[in-house]
């Protein structure tokens, strides 16, 4: 696979009043399915975020699920297996990973499971202190 999307780069591409609204979004445009994934659970994440965003008026539900069928129309999903969950969060306790950081050892791991070329991320610090291996191919879009 040769992009890997966070749910960082995801959600900026589709709130227009995020700070990194247009890279996100030209990078997001420009995905396809045989080239570009994220991890299953980022469609949930991606929800989530887009249904609590502090905004007014708030975005529905309705929306929040169109940007969701937008996400898997362009990407391929990632999902892990349960054995892949518990061996991302047992090295993550002993490496002393804690509280939301989990979240993106497991998009992490989703990514080194497809082979990412590029993983983009807006959280730039937190990825590369989890995976300082892959470093070189963490950037943002």
């Amino acid at each position: 696979m040769r992009e890997f999307f966070d749910t960082s780069v995801l959600i900026a591409a589709f709130w227009r009043g995020h700070i990194h609204h247009e890279p996100s979004l030209l990078l997001v445009a420009s995905a396809s399915r045989a080239e570009s994934a994220c991890a299953l659970h980022s469609i949930a994440e991606v929800y989530s975020g887009m249904t609590a965003l502090p905004v007014k008026p708030p975005i529905p539900s309705e929306q929040a699920f169109l940007f969701v069928q937008e996400v898997q129309s362009r990407l391929t999903l990632v999902g892990l297996e349960q054995h892949e969950y518990l061996e991302t969060v047992q090295r993550s306790s002993e490496l002393g990973v804690t509280s939301g950081r989990i979240y993106d050892a497991l998009l992490l791991r989703a990514a080194a499971k497809c082979k990412a070329q590029t993983i983009y991320t807006w959280n730039l610090k937190h990825f590369r202190a989890l995976a300082p291996e892959l470093s070189s191919i963490i950037r943002s879009p």
